[in-house]
C-alpha cells in the first residue's frame, strides 16, 4: 500500500551521497587551488548556490519534456491540438480535447513546497488538471505526492474553493535508474518519445465537486471517463486500470476547526489514508 508505485531507489541514493562527499573532498584539485582557499573564501558554497539557482529557475526541461508528450499525442490524433500559454496567464497549457472540451495544465515541480498552492482554474476551463514533474532523483516521490495531496492541494481546494479534476505525476525522470518505475517489469515495455523511455503515468482523479462541511461532506473521486484529458493520457501510454489513483475527501467540524481527511484508492484498496486534520491556511 502506498501514494504510488515507486519509491527512491537507495542505491542511487548512495551514489549522490558518495558524489557530494568527492565534490566536497576533491573540488579543489579541478580549479587548481587549495582545500582552504576553496572552502574558507567561500568559492565552492558559492558555486553550489549558483548551480541551484539555475536548476530552480529554469523551466526548459519541464517545458521540452510536456511540448513532446503533447506533440505526440497531436501526432496521434488524440488531441485536437494545444497552445502554451507562455507567461500571458497563470496557468501553462490549453489542450482542446476531441469532444470539444478544453483541458487547462498548470505545470508545478515537486509537490512539497509552497508553489504546489498556486494556481487558479480559468473561467474557460472545462477541465483543470496538474502535472508535477519532480526533476530531482533525490527527493522521495512518496512523500512528494502525499505532501501535494493531503498537505497542500486539499487544503487549497476546501478553503479557496478551488475545483481540480486530478493530477498527473509523470517526468522524464520516471522508469530510469534515479527512479525505477515497477510499472514496467516484463512483459510490459516502455513508450519512446524523442530521447525518453516512459512507462505509463501516475494519475490521480479528484472530485467534480469541492467538499463542504454543510453540503458535500464525502465527494468521492470521479471516473476516468469524466476527465478526457487524463483518460487520453492513461490509453496513450498504456497504463492499466488497477493503475489509476482515486482520491477522495471528506470535511467536517471539529470543535471550532474545519478538518479534511484525504484517502487514495488504487486496484480497489485503500492505499493510503490520512486523519482528519485541521486546514491551517489563511
Amino acid at each position: 500500500m502506498s501514494e504510488i508505485p515507486c519509491q527512491q531507489n537507495p542505491e542511487f541514493r548512495t551514489k549522490v551521497v558518495d558524489f557530494a562527499e568527492t565534490l566536497k573532498t576533491r573540488s579543489h584539485e579541478l580549479v587548481g587551488l587549495s582545500e582552504d582557499d576553496v572552502f574558507n573564501s567561500g568559492l565552492f558554497r558559492a558555486a553550489i548556490e549558483r548551480i541551484r539557482g539555475q536548476f530552480s529557475a529554469t523551466m526548459r526541461d519541464k517545458r521540452d519534456f510536456i511540448s513532446r508528450i503533447l506533440n505526440h499525442l497531436q501526432d496521434s490524433q488524440l488531441i485536437e491540438e494545444w497552445e502554451s500559454a507562455e507567461s500571458r496567464n497563470r496557468h501553462d497549457y490549453t489542450v482542446k480535447l476531441p469532444s470539444g472540451k478544453l483541458c487547462v495544465i498548470e505545470a508545478k515541480g515537486c509537490l512539497d513546497g509552497n508553489n504546489t498552492n498556486i494556481f487558479e482554474r480559468p473561467a474557460h476551463a472545462n477541465e483543470f488538471i496538474i502535472w508535477s514533474i519532480c526533476q530531482n532523483p533525490g527527493a522521495d516521490p512518496r512523500k512528494n505526492v502525499w505532501s501535494g495531496l493531503h498537505t497542500r492541494l486539499s487544503a487549497e481546494i476546501i478553503s479557496k474553493n478551488k475545483q481540480v479534476d486530478g493530477l498527473v505525476v509523470w517526468d522524464m525522470v520516471c522508469g530510469t535508474i534515479g527512479r525505477p518505475c515497477p510499472k514496467m517489469m516484463a512483459p510490459r515495455v516502455p513508450t519512446n518519445i524523442g530521447p525518453f523511455h516512459l512507462p505509463p503515468p501516475c494519475i490521480y482523479l479528484f472530485p467534480d465537486t469541492i467538499p463542504s462541511v454543510r453540503n458535500n461532506p464525502n465527494p468521492t473521486a470521479q471516473a476516468l471517463d469524466r476527465v478526457e484529458m487524463l483518460k487520453v493520457l492513461h490509453t496513450a501510454f498504456l497504463g492499466v486500470s488497477e493503475e489509476v489513483n482515486y482520491v477522495d475527501f471528506e470535511v467536517r467540524h471539529q470543535g471550532a476547526e474545519t478538518v479534511r481527511r484525504t484517502t487514495i484508492r488504487r486496484a480497489g484498496a485503500i492505499q493510503k489514508q490520512s486523519d482528519f486534520t485541521p486546514i491551517q491556511r489563511s
